[in-house]
């Protein structure tokens, strides 16, 4: 096995529909030239009705609908695998990880997730019982690491926000593009309630906000200057909107306890300006004034945002340095997962028997 992660061989098992960012973890392995074999674990032939997968998960828990835990035994039966890549994999049962470590003893078992997984609304009683196995599972909350560890995960990581470089890169915008997903002051992103209040305190102050995301029907309170599209925009559309936008905001999720977030990265990457909610993770990835500017309060939200529409020429300095720091400190994913494979694909597992 190589320590480069080229020519490494991965079973990688993840949700890898179109414009998610799984999918884009996967095609980094590639273009690392990582021989890759994946499992779907929510394909449209197995994806179950809201109703119906609600009150199933409820009577019994999350259902493997896709069998992924057959598929996984079944690639492992018939070939040789380096790492088991499980990205957030929820329906994975301990058994069929305890099966792979007899089956392939050398095969070294990887977690990842962008999301906080010691959070109830995001793991599942399969994902806490085959923890023991990982030999290490990478997350991008800082706080997670000790938490994971605190569950029964045996090695756990930290590792920053990334972007995809084939689909997160500056673009050309015309008037067209513009008027039909940009404008001065853009978000893209779910609703939750203190970013609603938040916007809303923009548009009350006299600063239309153009708003692209699931869930905003939920927002109750309005104004005229809210301008919510009520869907989400994936893909090569996201990354126009965002180019699209002269100043993109960025909201943590509380729910999340997010101290840095995809956009928190995404956005820079795309050669665009990033107005962010201030945090010591946020400062660090982008120095601030140069690089993204912050802010603590719906008060300097909106005092920055009257600042930088009237100063277009140091907004786009700040945007270009976000992107230079992007490529100069490896923010890609396939920068990131080659860091992962080189530093923990090639050591001796530390699961539990």
């Amino acid at each position: 096995m190589s320590a480069s992660g080229l020519n490494m061989r991965v079973l990688y098992v993840g949700d890898i529909t179109e414009g998610g960012t799984c999918r884009q973890r996967m095609q980094a392995l590639l273009d690392l030239g990582c021989q890759v074999t994946a499992v779907h674990t929510n394909p449209p032939e197995a994806q179950l009705s809201t109703l119906v997968r609600r009150v199933r998960q409820k009577l019994f828990g999350l259902y493997d609908a896709a069998g992924v835990n057959e598929q996984i035994l079944a690639h492992a039966a018939q070939k040789k695998f380096d790492v088991l890549w499980l990205d957030k994999a929820l329906t994975v049962m301990p058994e069929t990880l305890a099966r792979m470590r007899t089956l392939q003893p050398d095969c070294r078992i990887l977690g990842y997730s962008p999301d906080d997984m010691a959070a109830p609304h995001n793991h599942s009683p399969q994902f806490l019982a085959h923890l023991k196995y990982y030999s290490v599972f990478f997350t991008t909350k800082s706080y997670g690491v000790g938490e994971l560890k605190q569950l029964g995960c045996p090695a756990v990581e930290f590792i920053g926000n990334a972007y995809d470089e084939h689909t997160h890169r500056p673009l050309e915008v015309n008037e067209a593009n513009r008027a039909r997903l940009g404008g001065p002051v853009g978000f893209i992103g779910t609703w939750e309630a203190d970013r609603g209040n938040s916007m809303l305190a923009l548009a009350r102050a006299g600063i239309t906000v153009r708003i692209w995301g699931n869930g905003w029907s939920q927002q109750r309170r309005r104004d005229a200057n809210m301008l919510i599209e009520r869907r989400a925009v994936y893909g090569d559309e996201y990354a126009l909107a965002i180019s699209a936008f002269d100043i993109n905001l960025t909201f943590l999720r509380k729910i999340n306890r997010d101290q840095q977030t995809q956009r928190s990265v995404e956005i820079p990457a795309c050669g665009a300006f990033m107005l962010a909610e201030r945090t010591d993770e946020h400062c660090a990835l982008f120095e601030e004034g140069k690089e993204a500017d912050y802010f603590d309060s719906d008060a300097e939200l909106i005092s920055k945002v009257r600042y930088y529409v009237d100063h277009p020429e140091e907004r786009r300095r700040i945007a270009q340095a976000g992107r230079e720091r992007c490529l100069r400190d490896g923010y890609s994913y396939r920068e990131r997962l080659a860091t992962m494979l080189r530093e923990f694909a090639g050591m001796r597992s530390t699961c539990n028997a």
